[in-house]
């Protein structure tokens, strides 16, 4: 596997080689003092450059970088279509068989305001495009504190959704149930635990993208019944997930609600729960509800 310093010097010296690439900038954890360091680190590049087009159209120049394992170009994907305003930028996200990654963006000269966020560290710049950049921080990664409609709306969305999984798992549809469940009532409560990550630590602790440090920042209770959140496709156990997310989505927000000033929906919380529990207790053959 080639090092970080060997995929840095052919990173900046395809760029220095290159009249039509006028800047580098490097983002993500590799501008970042307080990341861990690992081989699984990707190289978030961007080179700013004369002309997008030809480095979109002619797909080969990037073989220079080394042996590709697998290749996307997320902005020539129909699904999702790329976006009109991004019609002049182009990625290129390379697996290299040696273990590298290499998550590219191609932007013209004209968007370079754009590109500078507090994970950039410049790399070469030719002609002065780029003011110079504060040293990186994590500051534009830290969670923010929630606005009276945000927590409202979570807390609505997780109540909301919660029966819809019930309703899935006394169907026997565990596809859908299990869908409900990750997919829908546990984006609300990943964002409930980063607000609690906030709240716990003043908003000044990343508690990383979708949570992934989440166990550096949770009391050992509450990561406990986090990961008794995730579920086999047993029924049972499917229960048992829907519950504790349920627990620990009450805990959290009602210390987020108390700590921010806003009313957490106790009420909601309650009737919702109870009405969980009824289902899972009706019979299969069960023709009413109530």
């Amino acid at each position: 596997m080639r090092s970080e310093r060997e995929m840095l010097d052919l990173i900046v010296g395809t760029a220095e080689g290159d009249e039509r690439i006028r800047a580098v900038i490097m983002n993500g954890s590799r501008a970042n003092p307080n990341a861990p360091r690992d081989m699984f680190q990707d190289f978030d590049i961007v080179y700013v450059v004369t002309d997008v087009a030809p480095f979109r159209d002619d797909i080969q120049w990037v073989k220079r970088f080394g042996e590709i394992m697998i290749m996307q170009m997320p902005d020539a994907m129909l699904d999702p279509p790329p976006s009109p305003g991004d019609r002049d930028r182009f990625t290129y996200l390379m697996q290299f068989a040696d273990g590298n990654r290499i998550d590219l963006g191609l932007y013209p000269v004209a968007r370079v305001h754009e590109l500078q966020d507090s994970l950039s560290l410049l790399l070469l710049d030719k002609d002065g495009l780029i003011e110079p950049l504060a040293p990186p921080s994590e500051s534009d990664y830290l969670p923010r504190p929630p606005t009276s409609k945000e927590f409202a709306d979570c807390c609505n969305e997780f109540w909301w959704v919660c029966p819809y999984v019930a309703k899935g798992l006394w169907r026997k549809e565990i596809v859908y149930a299990k869908y409900m469940l990750d997919q829908v009532i546990r984006v609300e409560l990943l964002k409930m635990l980063t607000w609690y990550v906030g709240v716990k630590s003043q908003f000044l602790r990343n508690p990383g993208s979708f949570g992934k440090h989440f166990d550096k920042f949770l009391e050992p209770e509450l990561w406990t019944l986090l990961q008794e959140t995730y579920s086999d496709a047993s029924y049972e156990n499917m229960w048992n997930a829907l519950y504790a997310m349920g627990h620990l989505f009450g805990i959290t927000a009602s210390h987020v609600g108390e700590r921010c000033g806003f009313d957490y929906p106790l009420t909601d919380d309650e009737k919702v729960s109870a009405h969980l529990r009824h289902v899972q207790r009706l019979p299969g053959d069960a023709a009413e509800m109530y």
